[in-house]
């Protein structure tokens, strides 16, 4: 029995991958909301040995793994894994697999039209020309730049291949090799600052006020990774002073309430967590998924998360 809980909104449903998926066995597709209960989560996945993620709103607690005893298999469409307790899933017996890499080309793209975005000031622009005006205000140039990328994983290898690309120099920083240190002195030298780290209890607020301080004034911060890697807070507190700008696809809560206080940010661009939403990624990185099930069923599980 494989269990898809959260398919909300719907894009497994109908697929290529669940064609695939039916081929192993009898397949439970769940495509209304409600997930992001643990009761109902774990209602949804039942008997299920395998459990297909597709959305982060669903949480994969130690108290929804302890209700499903024949839970085998958590296969996430995506990277993240901030929604799983991994720990927990080692004790239970639980392997996590994800798709890195499947969606990298796209959140790269997505991450560089958000900080070109922001810099020539593209949606600001556009709706004073449909109002009847005709601005001519000076706007950034990022060739000569300096671009910091925090994460060297898929995702952040090809943003910094892509800011190579438009002539800007690119520093990157690893939570595996580099310092505190070196943080602070990407954030004092970047012109643009992009997130790529994995969130964890560790990462989260990975921008605070303390980080805001040490960027330049007029800095553009970049954020296609997890909303809580950035201090809601101070991020406001930044925006609404003018001390920085940023180019935002992901953010605490999710879908943004129309009284959001970042709805009120003119110097922030938006958009709903649609980098990674592209035909190419989502074919690929659902039948991926599926592949891990298949690899798994078979004895030689893939894309295992460590």
């Amino acid at each position: 029995m494989i269990a898809v809980p959260d398919d909300f909104p719907s894009v497994f449903e109908g697929s290529e991958a669940h064609e695939r998926a039916q081929k192993l066995g009898e397949v439970r597709v769940f495509t209304e909301r409600g997930a992001d209960q643990e009761a109902e989560l774990a209602r949804r996945i039942g008997d299920a040995r395998v459990a297909v993620n597709i959305r982060a709103h669903a949480h994969f607690t130690d108290h929804v793994l302890a209700a499903c005893p024949n839970l085998k298999l958590v296969s996430i469409w995506g990277v993240g894994t901030d929604n799983i307790d991994l720990a927990a899933a080692a004790r239970r017996g639980v392997t996590v697999c994800n798709t890195p890499g499947a969606n990298a080309n796209a959140v790269a793209e997505h991450t560089i039209a958000l900080a070109l975005a922001v810099a020539r000031k593209i949606p600001q622009i556009d709706r004073e020309m449909r109002g009847g005006s005709w601005p001519r205000e000076m706007l950034t140039q990022l060739c000569g730049k300096t671009f910091g990328v925090f994460g060297t994983g898929n995702i952040g290898s090809r943003v910094a291949h892509l800011g190579r690309g438009l002539g800007m120099e690119v520093a990157t920083w690893s939570a595996r090799s580099d310092t505190p240190a070196a943080k602070d002195d990407i954030l004092r030298r970047s012109d643009v600052v992009s997130l790529h780290v994995r969130l964890t209890p560790e990462s989260q607020g990975f921008i605070g006020a303390r980080e805001i301080g040490l960027m330049k004034p007029g800095a553009i911060l970049v954020n296609t990774g997890r909303g809580a890697l950035v201090d809601r807070d101070a991020l406001l507190a930044a925006l609404r002073s003018g001390r920085i700008a940023a180019g935002l696809d992901v953010f605490h809560d999710e879908p943004l309430q129309p009284d959001d206080a970042l709805l009120g940010c003119a110097s922030a661009v938006l958009s709903p967590h649609n980098a990674g939403q592209t035909p190419e990624v989502r074919r690929d990185g659902l039948l991926r998924a599926i592949e891990n099930v298949e690899n798994f069923l078979a004895g030689r599980p893939t894309d295992v998360v460590k």
